[in-house]
């Protein structure tokens, strides 16, 4: 395939998903809404599962296609994407408010989930079994924020995911069961339609710029996929629905895990491929960069419960330097190796102690 036909293929896939992921959001949100979910659970599960339909779409379809390398890089790729590109972009925007109940509960899950992928992925691969336990506890964990939402009646409602959700759901053309039901149809179905293309324009990159289909999957195809979380969250941000732009991305980063990561693995058997190896590269080194920007939300929640701009411009400054390696290393560069090892190991412990400085401080003022 031409370069130039890949590079639309690319884009006809993208507006398909993005579209797709909007269309899926709004109707299973007001669904969700009608059957009595709180709106911060909302924002939690249903946006924020709906914004990761495309790395779910796309990874499945990697597998059943063979490219169980790209269906890793994608869902390792998209949570660097959204904990250091999309929160640091989003704070510079303006400082966001963290909401206690993901300071307590939302982000440990997430850097549990992420511990779990590190320690299944050392023997080198997933596993039916695998992808089927992160299956069944995002659906233990999904299951578990509808019945705290349910047994904490409306508590929520005064939150800016109400602000956001509550005004829509109570009129307009899609205020109906059968909108919303033909809403979640349509957008599936341009989630597989948009994944398909995304794949194969991907493949055509990798071929025509001489990189391995994990690189594309970490870097062009994990911002492509996440662009419905990139819109969710830097639009709160502009509007001053802080909640929204925090919330999104934290379950959007467990979502990945669990759900796309997990039924990857599950779906792999069905592809040519038989097994869901995990890329030597990505277990060497951007598995880690992933479980460490997760670790960093810890203490940058914690700072007066918000994230300020200069921790967003850390964030995004890290990002900057890992897309960096990530070109070098594809390049074979000589000094790939040393550029990780130094951001590793001076770089990132510097940022914790920094951190805890600030972390202590404030708590002290």
């Amino acid at each position: 395939m031409a370069l130039h036909i890949s590079l639309l293929v690319f884009a006809g896939g993208i507006l398909a998903l993005v579209g797709g992921a909007s269309i899926l959001v709004r109707g299973a949100s007001r669904l969700a809404l009608r059957l009595g979910l709180s709106p911060l659970v909302v924002g939690l599960t249903v946006v924020a599962f709906g914004t990761s339909a495309p790395e779910m779409a796309v990874s499945t379809g990697a597998v059943l296609s063979g490219r169980g390398a790209m269906a890793i890089g994608n869902a390792v790729g998209s949570n660097i994407f959204n904990v250091l590109f999309i929160l640091g972009l989003a704070a510079l925007i303006t400082p966001l408010a963290v909401h206690r109940q993901v300071i307590r509960q939302e982000v440990p899950v997430m850097i549990g989930a992420a511990v779990l992928l590190v320690v299944m992925g050392l023997d080198g691969a997933l596993s039916s079994a695998d992808g089927s336990l992160l299956l069944g506890l995002l659906v233990a964990y999904t299951a578990f924020l509808v019945v705290q939402s349910r047994s904490e009646g409306r508590a929520g409602a005064g939150d800016e995911f109400a602000a956001e959700l509550e005004p829509v759901a109570q009129g307009g053309w899609d205020s109906s069961l059968g909108a919303q039901v033909g809403l979640i149809a349509a957008g599936l179905v341009l989630l597989v339609i948009g994944s398909d293309a995304l794949v194969t324009a991907a493949v055509s990159f990798a071929r025509a710029w001489g990189v391995s289909e994990t690189v594309i999957g970490l870097t062009i195809v994990a911002a492509g996929t996440s662009l419905p979380e990139v819109a969710a969250s830097v639009m709160a941000s502009l509007k001053g629905e802080r909640d929204i732009a925090v919330g999104n991305v934290i379950g959007s980063g467990v979502f990945n895990i669990l759900g796309v990561v997990g039924l990857a693995a599950v779906v792999v058997p069905f592809g040519p491929g038989g097994v869901l190896a995990m890329p030597p590269d990505v277990a060497r080194f951007d598995i880690w960069v992933m479980l460490a920007a997760t670790f960093a939300c810890l203490p940058v929640f914690l700072t007066g419960r918000e994230i300020a701009r200069w921790e967003g411009g850390l964030f995004l400054a890290y990002y900057v330097a890992y897309t960096i390696y990530l070109v070098m290393a594809a390049q074979r560069h000589d000094g790939a190796r040393a550029f990780a090892d130094a951001m590793m190991g001076f770089v990132v412990p510097l940022t914790i102690v920094t951190l805890a400085v600030s972390m202590l401080r404030r708590r002290g003022a």
